[in-house]
């Protein structure tokens, strides 16, 4: 298979003719129509753990995570599946089959962000995903990062991306500079051998970099994740906001594009059940727990942390690492 060719399926995949194509709707995916690796994200003092989705078909979308991502299967029972890789779990399903699927104009899950830890590690997740025909729905240049997007068999968004080096990264006045231009699809597959797939599982420091959420308010969901949680802002656009942790571009970002004025959410509904951030110090959990009492949100014990409740009803575990 030439560059050419897998270039080519690429772009009948994520449904476009062509890279500009491709670009608007990763455009779209992001809401704007206009290697730092896992090393760096994972070592701010908060950053994201794993992700708990309710599902109704457990075994179709377990099979799609390991083979589409390529994650572990670590543990299955007819209630629930548990993948991760390296020995680290990053995601949980629950079985819920009678669950009603959750409309896409609710608050919940946006996509989860799969970081690679090296650009070339996303080349070769590209060839696999071409040569195994997985459908995408748009890719992107974000300037910190390369992005991926794709949905998985419920609807459930999903991002496959690698960042850029930190020190390429431009500041100014503590926002970063982000944007949605072509992905240069010829520079990562140069990186990959394109004949073949060797792509047979996800890489062991994969992590999940960041996540994107659907929220009712943006000031009500920046109050609560940047004043009671307390991630940093890191960038604002129309309808959107980004937040981190020691200067990542962003462990959490939040959007009202679709679901602008969405109240609670429904508990019984598929998607996002709860995520977690890994806290790598106890005095930030200590004070977490002091800003959510004197907010009145929920600060319930759990194993090594506390679970809390954002505004639309998604739980977040605050969990000391």
């Amino acid at each position: 298979m030439t560059i050419d060719l897998t270039r080519r399926t690429l772009l009948h995949l994520a449904g476009a003719s062509s890279l500009t194509a491709a670009a608007m709707a990763a455009a779209q995916a992001e809401g704007t129509a206009g290697g730092g690796g896992p090393t760096f994200a994972s070592r701010t003092p908060m950053r994201i753990g794993m992700v708990n989705l309710r599902v109704r078909d457990l075994d179709k979308v377990a099979d799609y995570y390991r083979d589409a991502i390529g994650l572990t299967v670590m543990t299955r029972s007819i209630m629930g599946a548990l993948l991760g890789t390296g020995g680290v779990a990053l995601l949980h399903l629950q079985r819920r089959e009678s669950a009603p699927r959750e409309a896409r104009n609710a608050a919940g899950l946006y996509h989860t962000a799969f970081l690679m830890p090296t650009r070339k590690d996303l080349a070769r997740w590209l060839v696999h995903a071409a040569k195994n025909r997985i459908p995408l729905s748009g890719f992107a240049d974000h300037l910190v990062s390369e992005s991926v997007y794709l949905d998985d068999p419920e609807g459930n968004g999903i991002e496959v991306y690698a960042d850029r080096a930190p020190e390429l990264w431009k500041w100014e006045a503590g926002s970063v500079a982000m944007a949605t231009d072509q992905l240069d699809i010829d520079g990562l597959l140069a990186l990959a051998d394109t004949h073949t797939t060797n792509y047979a599982k996800a890489p062991d420091d994969l992590r999940i970099g960041h996540m994107h959420l659907r929220v009712g308010d943006l000031e009500q969901a920046d109050r609560f994740y940047s004043g009671t949680i307390g991630l940093d802002p890191t960038r604002k656009r129309s309808g959107a906001a980004f937040l981190s942790s020691g200067r990542y571009h962003h462990h959490l970002a939040i959007n009202v594009w679709q679901s602008a004025g969405a109240g609670p959410r429904d508990a019984t509904a598929t998607g996002l059940a709860w995520f977690s951030l890994e806290v790598a110090a106890q005095q930030i959990l200590e004070a977490q727990t002091l800003r959510l009492r004197q907010a009145g949100a929920p600060a319930a014990a759990i194993e090594n942390g506390i679970e809390t409740v954002d505004p639309w009803g998604t739980k977040l575990r605050l969990i000391k690492i």
